[in-house]
């Protein structure tokens, strides 16, 4: 009786030593990491951002529980977007031609596998057709349109909403009972995160939907299960709000799911869009006409939504203006997963991890750009920006905060003393890669 007495009195501070072993444990513990980049669509679309045409209400509530950034950019097209996103370089040093992702290069997926992340990728892929190609870039798991195979069928249909066909961990399969492929994607980054959550785990979420063929989606009144696939590449454009509602709704059953489970205080959730909204979309955006500039280096063509949620450690309703680009969120996340870069990898971004924190960090005074679809020089785009003002490299200065669709390139001998510091610190920024590119 006298052992048990003694052992009753030390039992509530061993009770209270593994609990804060406990919690000292979960404070060391890097966060989950999920990321969603929508096809196709520009900041026009997302209700929070001033969008008159569409409603988004679950990406809405994104912001208001997280951070807004009003200034981040993107390349104006998809591969483009995904190698500098993925690498954290200007593709000025590692694109080489649309469709493909150099196999030398080092992903942010590789980084955090190496580091002891699970990972996943789900959606859109269009970044090499070899088998092994997404786990040869750090993701174990993976469901995928346009990995191996084309964007049609036999028959021309296009593959990737209704009865899509997508390829699980490089093996075909066709999904032909009334699926879609938003539903098939999302519920495979679900089953992923269930199986994951002990752990740390990065999902990669580059999402099919919004991209042409503009099709009714589930929740249309015309959706069709049986529908092989649209039979033209742009589909109707009138379905684009439907799909942009589904997106929106997508999202905000990913967001449930790790509410569901607990994980809202361990996981941070980032959204944005790969390059600006296609034509022939126009929308309503902050009471004007605003048409899709998707392939147009133009601010149509490349300003996309970023939001992030990171319940607990994010004050919400977090907005901020500082530039960002898209070689930034290779820094950014390893930042938040304390993974160091290795020194032999160049890495353009700047992390954004401090003003997440609410804190000042390191903000842009500009963001370079060098686009071509295919690698060449004769289509070549190249410039640096601030955030009110443009240069590019064929010497247009463009004042882009009032003049956003680049009608009326400003005179050099013309400009106000701000404009003329600019315009100096611009020429800098294209100075320092000039001799970059092999």
């Amino acid at each position: 009786m006298t052992s048990f007495r003694l052992l009753s009195r030390f039992i509530p501070s061993i009770l209270g030593v593994l609990l804060l072993s406990s919690s000292l444990l979960a404070q060391d513990r890097p966060p989950n990491i999920i990321l969603i980049m929508a096809d196709d669509l520009g900041v026009e679309t997302i209700g929070t951002y001033g969008s008159d045409s569409y409603q988004t209400p679950y990406l809405d509530a994104m912001a208001a529980d997280g951070a807004k950034f009003e200034n981040c950019f993107a390349q104006p097209l998809c591969t483009p977007s995904r190698v500098q996103i993925m690498t954290g370089q200007y593709n000025v040093r590692n694109y080489t031609v649309f469709g493909q992702l150099d196999r030398s290069q080092t992903t942010f997926a590789n980084l955090l596998q190496e580091a002891g992340y699970k990972t996943a990728i789900a959606g859109k892929w269009q970044l090499g057709k070899e088998k092994d190609a997404p786990q040869h870039f750090g993701f174990e798991e993976s469901c995928l349109w346009q990995h191996m195979l084309g964007a049609t069928d036999e028959e021309g249909n296009d593959t990737r909403y209704s009865n899509p066909i997508l390829e699980i961990n490089g093996v075909p399969r066709h999904f032909d009972e009334g699926q879609f492929s938003t539903d098939v994607t999302s519920d495979f980054l679900i089953d992923f995160i269930e199986r994951n959550q002990e752990q740390p785990f990065f999902a990669y979420y580059p999402m099919i939907i919004t991209h042409c063929p503009f099709v009714p989606t589930p929740d249309s009144e015309d959706w069709d299960p049986s529908s092989p696939g649209s039979p033209t590449y742009k589909g109707d454009a009138r379905y684009f709000g439907d799909m942009v509602n589904y997106m929106d709704k997508t999202i905000g059953k990913i967001i449930a799911k790790v509410d569901e489970l607990g994980l809202s205080e361990e996981t941070i959730i980032i959204f944005t869009g790969d390059n600006g909204t296609d034509q022939p979309v126009v929308s309503s955006f902050r009471g004007r006409a605003y048409p899709g500039g998707k392939k147009f280096t133009t601010d149509n063509g490349i300003h996309v939504p970023l939001l992030i949620q990171w319940k607990g450690k994010i004050l919400p309703g977090l907005e901020n203006e500082d530039l960002i680009d898209f070689s930034d969120f290779l820094p950014t996340l390893m930042d938040l997963a304390k993974v160091k870069i290795p020194k032999e990898t160049p890495i353009d971004g700047v992390s954004f991890y401090p003003q997440l924190m609410g804190k000042k960090g390191s903000p842009r005074d500009w963001i370079y750009s060098w686009f071509t679809r295919n690698g060449d020089l004769e289509s070549l785009k190249e410039f640096a920006r601030s955030k009110e003002y443009k240069l590019y490299s064929t010497g247009e200065f463009y004042h882009v905060k009032e003049d956003w669709m680049e009608e009326s390139p400003l005179a050099p001998d013309e400009l106000n003393a701000e404009a003329k510091k600019v315009y100096k610190t611009l020429s800098k920024a294209l100075d320092k890669y000039e001799n970059i590119r092999n």
